[in-house]
């Protein structure tokens, strides 16, 4: 009877939340993942939804009791910051800029619109609320001492401000040697310059406030910005008030029931997390263009910040439905990249494009949105600028620019030639560090040319879509039989006897990247049934995806570690923590195993995605992981982006609802739903049977209900392909 109670009050209160329209912002916690596994911890960035004034606290990670500055902007997601700032109390010394400032964990706010934190040393209260251009620092000072603002520069070169009257601040710094960051702010009471400090009179007020708006294009129109934003009437408290609503507004898209509180904290800061990046760089209808240097006039926002070898899996992916409009937005600025640099960019950030990692997978984004019926771009000019780096632009990791050698020989063969362990680099235009990474370059090459071949097709260019559906093949060039793996060859067509576990230096970037040839063992979205047809059918590669999880390293944690740092959230040879393999729990639904898939994404959510400073697995990369993490808790992922179709997983809530434009939305009901009950029994979709684990985007976007029987033991003959 007691047990029948707590239920009935458990339904009452869904129905009542539910009823109330329940805030789920109260999840959202900026501090998880602020510990990295290995590498990078995620920040307690704050902001509103895509907008480019961001600020964290600098310091190493959470476990640091020392703050070293506070930016009063964050320009790039992990590539830097400008203006410092730090609150000094008592007389400036030499040595004042360098020490730090020990805070109270425990006191600390995090939110995703307001940051505050107390200085327990100096007995100094920091508190920050951004708007889009602006944004407001408060600084409570202890009675009865001097109170000073120390102003430095986070890049080399001299920070060049002054206060232009005894209330007005106005500065510039180069970021990145290449884009000047022009400030213009107030203090609310009168001031005075000291060397690198701004230091206020002995009848100043306990707390100081600076109230400042920035600008890529000139210090009259971050004067500009200011006015827009800060000048008419706006406190700290109403910005904090319309930075919460903005929030609320784009996290509450997606409501859920079921599942236990930590995986409610951990979903909803993945979305938050998905929110952080493209950032619009467009003020009062111009913006700064770093690929060309000039500042153009738009009507559209211009979006920057984007690492498309990270968020082109899923990131984008889940923006297609929650923000389809935005997506369109984020392409267009991609073409207007591409019409100023005459490149397509990869990793385009503000000052240009960064050739991070490898492969043109934007090109893989823009079919995705073209298949998924986004139209707002100029799809024409989008597929001139992929099939020009597809065939002009090199293809070698980390490099920028026309073709060379290498690339011909990729043309001509079908695959990027490798080096033997220990034989010397030859051609000079590949990196020094970074390698050739030949069977990376080569299976992204593969997918990435299947999307202009897929684009081609939609434009009706039959001779381009035959060329680059030929290149799409290239994957299997490298594929070894008897290892049953992707294998580097030499230029002369003879494999190269390689240990896959470990062998290709640092990172494998010899032969692999970042991840060692256990992974890119799957990694061919764009024709999964090619790759099933290479191991030899459904049952063989749901043997290789077994061993896969169970394999073991073959020596220790931090043998293998030390060459691979990227490869964390370890469960056997599978690595949680890095983008490749994120599709690959996902691959059973396409052996007539998903059972298989339900219980690994369980799995994986449960054990590495926890709701705490560790609960990110690897580098998150501004979304790209977090994406992983808000589709697979909803119960689908899309396993190969260019083709709309979403497969099946295991859902954590009883309940997921999303609000699609045009008053729609789509319902995810998992009945039984339990950390126990994870496997699916039966479905169906709108009222009809569906017995494969897979829907369409059309299906998703018209709006209805997908409909999930789950119980505790697999039904192995559900969702068999």
């Amino acid at each position: 009877m007691l047990r029948n109670r707590i239920g009935w009050t458990g339904l009452l209160l869904v129905v009542m939340q539910t009823c109330l329209g329940q805030d789920f912002l109260s999840y959202v916690d900026p501090k998880i993942g602020n510990v990295g596994h290995l590498l990078q911890p995620t920040r307690p960035t704050v902001q509103l939804p895509n907008q480019m004034m961001r600020m964290y606290p600098v310091r190493e990670d959470y476990m640091d009791d020392q703050i070293r500055s506070f930016p009063l902007l964050v320009v790039s997601h992990r590539m830097g910051e400008v203006f410092a700032v730090k609150p000094h109390a008592g007389a400036i010394t030499a040595d004042s800029w360098k020490r730090s400032l020990p805070y109270d964990h425990d006191l600390e706010v995090t939110r995703p619109w307001l940051y505050e934190t107390y200085l327990v040393e100096d007995d100094i209260t920091v508190r920050y609320v951004p708007g889009e251009k602006a944004a407001i620092y408060r600084f409570s000072f202890p009675s009865g001492v001097s109170k000073s603002l120390l102003l430095h520069a986070y890049n080399r070169g001299a920070l060049e401000w002054q206060l232009a009257s005894d209330r007005e601040l106005t500065a510039v710094e180069t970021w990145a040697g290449q884009v000047k960051v022009y400030l213009y702010g107030t203090f609310n009471t009168p001031a005075k310059a000291a060397a690198d400090a701004v230091m206020f009179g002995d009848g100043a007020p306990s707390t100081i406030e600076l109230r400042y708006a920035v600008s890529f294009i000139s210090p009259e129109q971050a004067k500009k910005n200011y006015q827009s934003e800060l000048a008419a009437g706006a406190t700290f408290e109403t910005l904090e008030k319309k930075g919460k609503a903005a929030w609320a507004t784009v996290i509450n898209q997606v409501k859920v029931s079921g599942g236990t509180e930590a995986q409610r904290r951990s979903f909803y800061t993945a979305l938050y997390r998905c929110h952080e990046r493209m950032v619009n760089i467009l003020e009062d209808g111009s913006y700064y263009s770093g690929y060309d240097k000039k500042v153009h006039q738009s009507r559209r926002p211009f979006y920057v910040d984007d690492w498309s070898w990270d968020t082109y899996l899923a990131h984008h992916p889940l923006r297609t439905i929650l923000h389809p409009q935005q997506e369109e937005d984020m392409l267009n600025s991609y073409v207007q990249m591409y019409e100023q640099s005459g490149w397509m960019p990869t990793f385009p950030v503000l000052f240009g494009d960064t050739p991070c990692m490898n492969g043109f997978h934007s090109t893989i984004t823009f079919l995705d949105a073209h298949r998924k019926g986004l139209k707002n771009f100029d799809l024409a000019k989008a597929y001139e600028g992929a099939r020009k780096n597809a065939t002009e632009a090199t293809m070698l990791p980390w490099k920028n620019g026309p073709k060379g050698a290498l690339d011909d020989f990729y043309y001509n063969k079908g695959y990027f030639p490798a080096l033997h362990k220990g034989e010397k680099e030859t051609d000079p235009m590949v990196h020094s560090f970074e390698k050739r990474q030949a069977v990376a370059v080569t299976l992204a090459g593969s997918y990435d040319d299947w999307a202009t071949g897929q684009l081609a097709a939609s434009l009706g260019k039959k001779d381009d879509q035959q060329m680059f559906a030929a290149r799409a093949l290239n994957y299997k060039n490298l594929w070894q039989p008897q290892a049953k793996m992707f294998m580097p060859k030499d230029d002369k067509g003879e494999w190269i006897p390689i240990d896959p576990k470990i062998d290709g230096g640092m990172g494998g970037r010899d032969y692999y990247d970042e991840n060692n040839g256990y992974t890119y063992q799957w990694q061919v979205q764009h024709d999964i049934p090619g790759l099933r047809a290479l191991f030899g059918g459904a049952k063989d590669m749901e043997t290789a995806l077994d061993k896969l999880f169970r394999e073991g390293l073959g020596r220790s944690k931090y043998e293998f570690w030390a060459v691979f740092p990227d490869a964390t959230g370890l469960t056997g040879q599978y690595s949680m923590g890095n983008e490749p393999s994120f599709h690959i729990p996902y691959l059973y639904n396409y052996t007539g195993s998903p059972w298989k898939t339900q219980k690994r994404i369980r799995f994986l959510l449960d054990v590495w995605f926890r709701d705490n400073v560790f609960g990110i697995p690897g580098d998150e990369d501004g979304g790209g992981m977090s994406a992983f993490v808000v589709f697979s808790s909803m119960g689908f992922y899309p396993i190969t982006p260019g083709v709309p179709v979403y497969t099946i997983g295991s859902p954590l809530f009883e309940k997921v609802t999303i609000a699609l434009p045009g008053n729609r939305q789509f319902t995810v009901l998992a009945k039984n739903c339990s950390t126990i009950n994870k496997y699916i029994q039966r479905a169906s979709i709108n009222g009809k049977p569906l017995n494969k684990p897979e829907f369409t985007h059309e299906q998703l976007m018209n709006g209805g209900t997908l409909e999930l029987e789950m119980g505790p033991k697999p039904n192995k003959q559900w969702g068999t392909l």
